[in-house]
Protein backbone atom coordinates (compact mmCIF):
# COMPACT_ATOMS: atom_id res chain seq x y z
CA UNK A 1 0.00 0.00 0.00
CA UNK A 2 1.38 3.36 -1.03
CA UNK A 3 1.98 5.88 1.74
CA UNK A 4 2.44 8.77 -0.66
CA UNK A 5 -0.77 9.96 -2.31
CA UNK A 6 -1.34 12.78 -4.78
CA UNK A 7 -3.26 14.65 -2.06
CA UNK A 8 -0.27 14.39 0.27
CA UNK A 9 2.06 15.70 -2.45
CA UNK A 10 -0.30 18.62 -3.12
CA UNK A 11 -0.41 19.34 0.64
CA UNK A 12 3.39 19.27 0.84
CA UNK A 13 3.52 21.64 -2.12
CA UNK A 14 1.20 24.06 -0.32
CA UNK A 15 3.32 23.86 2.86
CA UNK A 16 6.46 24.52 0.83
CA UNK A 17 4.67 27.25 -1.10
CA UNK A 18 5.41 25.50 -4.39
CA UNK A 19 2.76 25.54 -7.06
CA UNK A 20 2.66 22.06 -8.62
CA UNK A 21 0.96 21.08 -11.85
CA UNK A 22 -0.99 17.82 -12.08
CA UNK A 23 1.86 16.30 -14.09
CA UNK A 24 4.38 17.27 -11.40
CA UNK A 25 2.12 15.87 -8.66
CA UNK A 26 1.89 12.53 -10.51
CA UNK A 27 5.66 12.39 -11.10
CA UNK A 28 6.54 13.39 -7.53
CA UNK A 29 4.04 10.94 -6.06
CA UNK A 30 5.87 8.06 -7.75
CA UNK A 31 9.33 9.38 -6.89
CA UNK A 32 8.52 10.06 -3.24
CA UNK A 33 6.86 6.65 -2.91
CA UNK A 34 10.06 4.97 -4.14
CA UNK A 35 12.12 7.01 -1.67
CA UNK A 36 9.85 6.06 1.25
CA UNK A 37 10.00 2.39 0.23
CA UNK A 38 13.80 2.47 0.11
CA UNK A 39 13.98 4.10 3.53
CA UNK A 40 11.68 1.38 4.87
CA UNK A 41 14.01 -1.30 3.46
CA UNK A 42 17.01 0.31 5.14
CA UNK A 43 15.08 0.57 8.40
CA UNK A 44 14.40 -3.18 8.27
CA UNK A 45 18.13 -3.90 8.17
CA UNK A 46 19.13 -1.25 10.69
CA UNK A 47 18.97 -3.23 13.91
CA UNK A 48 20.57 -2.36 17.26
CA UNK A 49 23.48 -4.73 16.58
CA UNK A 50 24.39 -2.84 13.37
CA UNK A 51 26.30 0.33 14.25
CA UNK A 52 25.23 3.53 12.52
CA UNK A 53 27.81 4.92 10.10
CA UNK A 54 28.20 8.18 8.29
CA UNK A 55 31.07 6.92 6.14
CA UNK A 56 31.76 3.47 4.66
CA UNK A 57 35.37 3.50 5.86
CA UNK A 58 36.16 4.13 9.51
CA UNK A 59 37.84 7.49 9.85
CA UNK A 60 40.05 8.62 12.68
CA UNK A 61 41.39 12.08 13.35
CA UNK A 62 45.11 12.29 13.90
CA UNK A 63 45.93 14.75 16.63
CA UNK A 64 49.27 15.86 17.93
CA UNK A 65 49.77 16.80 21.55
CA UNK A 66 48.97 20.44 22.22
CA UNK A 67 52.23 21.65 23.69
CA UNK A 68 53.08 25.31 24.15
CA UNK A 69 56.21 26.25 22.22
CA UNK A 70 58.63 29.10 22.51
CA UNK A 71 57.27 32.63 22.46
CA UNK A 72 58.53 35.57 20.47
CA UNK A 73 59.66 38.70 22.22
CA UNK A 74 57.89 41.97 21.35
CA UNK A 75 60.99 43.08 19.44
CA UNK A 76 60.95 39.88 17.34
CA UNK A 77 57.25 40.30 16.61
CA UNK A 78 57.68 43.89 15.43
CA UNK A 79 60.97 43.46 13.55
CA UNK A 80 59.27 42.98 10.14
CA UNK A 81 56.33 45.33 10.74
CA UNK A 82 56.05 48.10 8.14
CA UNK A 83 55.41 50.63 10.92
CA UNK A 84 55.54 50.28 14.71
CA UNK A 85 55.44 52.63 17.68
CA UNK A 86 55.49 52.12 21.45
CA UNK A 87 55.71 48.32 21.09
CA UNK A 88 52.63 48.12 18.86
CA UNK A 89 51.80 47.79 15.18
CA UNK A 90 50.92 51.16 13.66
CA UNK A 91 48.17 50.94 11.04
CA UNK A 92 46.10 53.39 9.05
CA UNK A 93 42.90 54.44 10.78
CA UNK A 94 39.85 52.85 9.23
CA UNK A 95 37.19 54.30 11.51
CA UNK A 96 36.05 57.90 11.61
CA UNK A 97 36.94 60.31 14.39
CA UNK A 98 33.64 59.57 16.15
CA UNK A 99 34.85 56.06 16.93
Amino acid sequence: MSEITPDLVRHLGVLARIQLSDEEVDRLTGQLDVIVDNIAKVSEVATPDVPATSHPIALQNVFRPDVAGGQLSPAQVLQNAPDAADGRFRVTAILGEEQ
